[in-house]
């Protein structure tokens, strides 16, 4: 059984920063591509960024490049997130996901690329 526990959400001023993680079990998490998503209340989970299975490439979304960080350390099981420049905009529950399948060479990013999900950590950036 796959378990994604975020944690590193909270409340904070524009302009800040926030680093998120996502612990992983039941996986063989060095082998699955690893990707975020957010949800505001009322709108649909958009994707973030993901990171392949060996961690040297990333995708993003426009809205967060260049303020956003994925990464990821496979000895300890874990995707991290570091956000900067934080917005009001950006006000969302983040999820963590993981790839559908093992090995993948690309990066998916929709929701459908990805088969197991974390409960979700609230972020919420004050103007």
């Amino acid at each position: 059984q796959v378990q994604l526990v975020e944690s590193g959400g909270g409340l904070v001023q524009a302009g800040g920063s926030l680093r998120l993680s996502c612990a992983a079990s039941g996986l063989d998490f060095s082998n699955y591509a690893m990707g975020w998503f957010r949800q505001a209340p009322g709108k649909e989970r958009d994707f973030v960024a993901a990171i392949n299975w060996k961690g040297d490439t990333t995708s993003y979304a426009g809205s967060v490049k260049g303020r956003f960080t994925v990464s990821r350390d496979n000895a300890a099981n874990t995707v991290f997130l570091q956000m900067n420049s934080l917005k009001p905009e950006d006000t969302a529950v983040y999820y963590c996901a993981a790839d559908h399948l093992p090995l993948r060479v690309v990066v998916g990013t929709t929701t459908a690329d990805f088969g197991s999900w974390g409960q979700g950590t609230q972020v919420t950036v004050s103007s």
